[in-house]
């Protein structure tokens, strides 16, 4: 069949555009400049710190990546203990805090009741209001006895795997002090997990509330249950949520300081057993250092800024670009 006159077979249908109002350009207006604004505030601290920190960088150079010591003095100082501690603390808490948020958000978004979902809802997100330094305090004062046994029958059953080890300490020796097991990187990954549980959580829920109507009722109308549907249709199609969930969770991990100082004892070396008393971390280091540093000192802090800040635009960067290639990143930028 030829095809309708004045519409070649290579052509595409014209696009409609509604023409816009003067409200219309007002808001548009608005949305770029808000865009444009965080835009020029982000790349004004990065510059900011790599200011501050120049002095620091230009007299230590590509050595401050790989020295471990502290000691700005001396003119000794680097952050390769503190970069891998902060990676750390944050991996543990992304173990912790995924499981537990996507069981929340699946109950949010497929089981609980119409009445009871806001008031969940509501309740997640206040957990996202709470200070940081109370959950130090509960890290302190409550979590870490009662993890210790834990993290002692960790270290006995899985041993064999290096990370869980703890060399040159003998768990079944009634006489081996508990301090070992405080102030861990595994205590504060605990701790860090159920703040950045409420991000990772919101989401996944909202990534999961966007699976078409359709595939659901058709999963169901092929006699899947509920469980199947969710598997076959909802998981899928909030993957990509998921996946930009945890690395979100992951950044803001990477950037949390006073629960850390608080929980953490702070250790001058690299401390790969996670289980054992010590540990590092970028912003935890800043925190400790700030008030009685030096001019020089405060520059070389002002370095360590930079490479978490750089560190955390890396991985939120890859985040929005795994969300923005999914089903559901699509249909939200839409």
């Amino acid at each position: 069949m030829a095809p309708p006159s004045g519409l070649g077979p290579a052509e595409s249908p014209r696009k409609v555009r509604a023409a816009s109002v003067g409200a219309d350009r007002v808001f548009g207006l608005t949305l770029r400049g808000a865009g444009l604004a965080v835009l020029i505030t982000i790349t004004g601290i990065g510059l900011f710190l790599l200011y501050k920190g120049s002095s620091a960088l230009a007299e230590d150079g590509l050595k401050f990546l790989t020295t471990q010591a502290w000691e700005t003095d001396s003119h000794n100082f680097g952050i390769a203990a503190e970069i891998p501690g902060t990676l750390l603390i944050a991996v543990v808490a992304v173990i912790f805090a995924v499981p537990l948020a996507t069981g929340v958000a699946l109950y949010i978004s497929e089981y609980a009741p119409r009445r009871l979902r806001q008031t969940l809802i509501n309740l997640v997100d206040l957990m996202a209001a709470v200070p940081s330094i109370v959950y130090g305090l509960w890290g302190v004062y409550f979590l870490q006895q009662r993890v210790i046994p834990v993290a002692k029958w960790i270290s006995t059953t899985f041993g064999w795997f290096p990370p869980l080890a703890i060399h040159g300490v003998n768990p079944d020796d009634p006489l081996q002090t508990p301090t070992v097991y405080e102030n861990s990187t595994f205590i504060a990954g605990i701790v860090v997990a159920l703040m950045i549980m409420p991000i990772v959580s919101s989401l996944m829920r909202e990534s999961f509330a966007q699976a078409p109507v359709g595939e659901r009722e058709g999963a169901y109308a092929l006699g899947a249950t509920r469980w199947g549907m969710i598997r076959s249709v909802v998981l899928p199609f909030g993957w990509g949520g998921m996946i930009g969930g945890t690395m979100l969770g992951l950044g803001r991990a990477m950037g949390e300081t006073i629960a850390v100082y608080m929980v953490i004892s702070p250790a001058p070396r690299l401390q790969p057993e996670i289980l054992r008393s010590g540990a590092n971390s970028v912003s935890a280091l800043i925190a400790s250092k700030f008030g009685a540093a030096s001019p020089f000192g405060l520059s070389a802090l002002f370095a360590a800024g930079l490479a978490l800040f750089m560190l955390s635009l890396v991985v939120n960067f890859g985040a929005s670009a795994v969300i923005a290639r999914t089903r559901s990143g699509q249909l939200s930028d839409a």
